[in-house]
């Protein structure tokens, strides 16, 4: 193999596929990245045997080939290379190292036989839709802070991606719950989402998937079995095996009788709870929340440390009420909500209460509420 390419586009394709290899490998062939060069492209592949990525990126050919090496070390070798170099890959005659050389750099690096590296691809997909880029995002964003991290609970350590009838109209719909809080979005079911499987992508693809949909102009292919996930993203193939396991009925724990309405102003409350929370414990983080007409009173109790109180003005006209909540989990849903106002739904200090943003019904929040 020998083939020259501008160092901006491998170093682009490289951060992309790079960061599925895991830095621990007892593997040694998982530690490479696949590089095949064949047509006026360099294809490159990493894997963890969980998700593989898959990217062309433009190279002129002088001769096809393919081989595997270390994948962070090309990584690091090309990224300290200068701004619009380009740089000449080559493999030897036995195959056994690859030469890279740009300006008066040069490297070898050892090689290991592509006939060894493992292929995650085989299988039919029964689904296949096309979605913006866009929207995708907004799914991920929206809920994937609620990923629980709790290995245990394997089946809550990814997003619940399904369709489902909402309102007269088919949703596909984004979940993810840690047993604290939960947090629900929906979009538009796209032609051919009809009767997919419900799936639980797991949370290093949806990490993965995040950094991929930077650009919302683009539209994503998702092509969907029992058990993998494909995403086309441009030039770049990801595709991933999902958690094999039933998602809760999230359902039940959406509360619909909380009746009690708290508005406030989003970017007031985010700020006062931080000021507040400064005082807590790392253990605890609980803020007490105490509404009364027209007021809030934010007050954080420290045993070691101190104490801490803010009011904010809201819109609440109902009874008097104390409600405890975990200070992170208030900061993580307010930073997703777009409107201005964020809306509680409130039952009572023991009862799961519901958030809602002013900037559209497409997201909805649980949290569950602490003793205080």
């Amino acid at each position: 193999m020998r083939i020259t390419l501008e160092r901006s586009n491998l170093l682009k394709s490289l951060n992309h596929v790079h960061r599925v290899v895991e830095r621990r490998n007892t593997i040694p062939i998982l530690s490479n990245v696949l590089l095949r060069a064949e047509g006026a492209s360099l294809d490159m592949k990493a894997t963890d045997l969980d998700l593989e990525i898959t990217e062309a990126t433009p190279a002129m050919v002088e001769q096809a080939g393919a081989t595997t090496v270390p994948a962070h070390l090309l990584y690091e070798i090309v990224r300290k290379l200068p701004d619009g170099a380009e740089v000449l890959l080559a493999t030897t005659p036995d195959g056994a190292s690859m030469t890279v050389a740009s300006g008066r750099s040069k490297f070898s690096l050892q090689c290991l036989p592509e006939s060894d590296f493992p292929d995650l691809t085989a299988g039919t997909f029964s689904h296949a839709f096309k979605l913006k880029a866009s929207d995708l995002k907004m799914l991920i964003d929206r809920t994937q802070f609620a990923i629980s991290t709790e290995e245990t609970r394997y089946y809550l350590n990814g997003i619940f991606l399904h369709t489902i009838e909402s309102a007269g109209a088919l949703k596909l719909r984004a979940v993810a719950t840690d047993g604290h809080r939960l947090a629900r979005a929906d979009v538009e079911a796209p032609a051919g989402s009809e009767g997919m499987p419900g799936i639980i992508i797991p949370r290093k693809t949806v990490g993965e998937l995040q950094k991929l949909v930077d650009n919302p102009d683009l539209v994503v292919t998702i092509e969907v079995s029992d058990a993998k996930i494909r995403f086309t993203i441009g030039s770049i193939v990801m595709t991933s095996k999902l958690i094999d396991g039933t998602f809760p009925d999230y359902q039940r724990v959406i509360p619909t009788a909380n009746d009690k309405e708290m508005r406030v102003d989003c970017q007031t409350f985010a700020q006062a709870v931080d000021r507040v929370s400064t005082i807590s414990s790392e253990r605890g983080r609980a803020v007490k929340l105490a509404l009364s007409d027209g007021h809030l009173m934010l007050t954080v109790n420290n045993p070691d440390s101190g104490s801490a109180t803010e009011e904010v003005a809201v819109g609440y006209e109902n009874d008097p009420m104390e409600i405890g909540f975990n200070a992170k989990y208030l900061l993580d849903i307010t930073a997703q909500l777009s409107g201005d106002d964020a809306i509680f739904m409130l039952a009572d200090a023991g009862s799961p209460t519901l958030v809602r943003d002013t900037a559209g019904d497409d997201a909805l929040y649980v949290l569950m509420p602490m003793r205080v």
